[in-house]
């Protein structure tokens, strides 16, 4: 039987070749740079600001096209899908912007240490 969890097993367990000890190791991480805090905050950053302005964007259609109905259930339904994609492109933004200032942090507490070191040595 095949082992579900991991997806490079076979259905038969005999005919799998055995892997090596470094496929089953985790490789270490990098330690960040400043080069890659920057471009990614930059990166988020736009995310952030392309998902705010599509909020405003949703935000206007919806308020152009009010819900025509007499129907209670349809009022009610028409507000909970209106609202809900309004929080998720709003949630994105927000989840992208918090992503934005915090790698900004991490370039400025980089560049701090860096200068910090250099001055010391």
């Amino acid at each position: 039987m095949p082992d579900l969890t991991n997806p490079n097993s076979s259905p038969d367990s005999s005919a799998a070749s055995p892997s090596s000890t470094q496929d089953a190791l985790p490789t270490s991480p990098q330690p960040p740079t400043v080069l890659r805090c920057l471009t990614g905050s930059l990166m988020a950053g736009g995310f952030a600001a392309a998902l705010y302005a599509l909020t405003l964007s949703i935000a206007q259609t919806f308020a152009n096209k009010p819900i025509h109905s007499d129907n209670v259930t349809v009022i009610n339904i028409a507000a909970a899908v209106r609202t809900l994609v309004m929080g998720i492109v709003a949630l994105g933004a927000g989840v992208f912007g918090f992503a934005a200032v915090g790698l900004m942090a991490l370039t400025l507490q980089l560049l701090i240490q860096k200068f910090v070191n250099k001055s010391t040595v």
